[in-house]
Order: structure tokens, then C-alpha cells, then sequence
């Protein structure tokens, strides 16, 4: 493990991130894990707060209402004891007194883990914070290669 002072650290903030569409009833908030390497936590608390900035963005979604982007803050920063590698533990939480049935609980099936749920095809975006531009080049694309598939 690197010693503070001695050599870069690696640590994961969590950033805030709100979304707002204008127009919109609702906003969209993102909690993002974001991996940043420093020689100290306040260089690590700098650096995060300049990647929540840099995050910012505003621009049209598909049906011409501004979506805006807006950090709002640093949520987590806590220092990583390995180094980012296949099978590194990034963080941990602690909690104690916690009966068989509680961890049960915390488990979901596999099929409910975020990483095999497809994305709902066709669903109405509410709030629509896609990228209007983005969603432009993206049919091209695809427009394209259909093009290209009859031929």
C-alpha cells in the first residue's frame, strides 16, 4: 500500500450530479463513482470538485427543451488501500448486528443486478435528458447501416 505523502493515492468520490429539463415535472439525479488519483485528500477533494464542473453541460433534448446539467456537490471521497486492479476492493461499508434475514434481503437475483437489465425499449423519457444532437448522429448511424444491410 502507498503511504500518504510518498507516492500518489488513489480515491473514489461520489459525485452529484442533478439534471433538470425545462418544462419538466421531475429532475434526474446521478450518483456518480468516479476514480481519482492524488497526493493527498485535499488534492483528491479539488480534483473532484473540478470533475464535477467540467461535468456540467446544457443543451436541447429531441423535443427542444433545454436540459442542464449541474453539479451539486461531493457526496463521498474516501482513499483506496489497493490500487485499481482486477479484483481490487474499491471501498467497503460496515455494519454490525446484522441478522441472516437483513443480508438475505440485500442480495437480488442475479436478473435484477443493474448490469442484466435491458434498457426498456420504446419507454417514454420522463424527463427526456437525451442529447438531442447525440440522438441525430445516432439515427444517421443507424440509418446508414440499414442502407448498408439491404444493398
Amino acid at each position: 500500500m502507498p503511504q500518504r505523502g510518498v507516492e500518489s493515492q488513489w480515491y473514489l468520490s461520489e459525485l452529484v450530479m442533478e439534471i433538470t429539463v425545462s418544462g419538466a415535472r421531475r429532475n434526474v439525479v446521478h450518483r456518480n463513482l468516479v476514480l481519482i488519483r492524488a497526493d493527498s485528500p485535499e488534492q483528491a477533494y479539488k480534483k473532484a470538485i473540478e470533475l464535477g464542473q467540467k461535468a456540467e453541460s446544457s443543451y436541447d433534448n429531441p423535443k427542444g427543451q433545454q436540459v442542464k446539467h449541474t453539479f451539486r456537490g461531493v457526496a463521498k471521497l474516501e482513499e483506496m488501500y489497493e490500487d485499481p486492479e482486477d479484483g481490487a476492493e474499491l471501498t467497503f461499508e460496515e455494519y454490525v448486528g446484522i441478522s441472516s434475514e437483513e443480508i438475505g434481503k440485500w442480495i437480488p437475483a442475479k436478473e435484477k443486478l443493474q448490469v442484466f437489465v435491458p434498457p426498456r425499449p420504446g419507454s417514454e423519457h420522463d424527463p427526456d435528458y437525451r442529447s438531442r444532437k447525440v440522438m441525430a448522429v445516432a439515427g444517421d448511424m443507424l440509418s446508414r447501416r440499414d442502407r448498408l444491410n439491404r444493398r
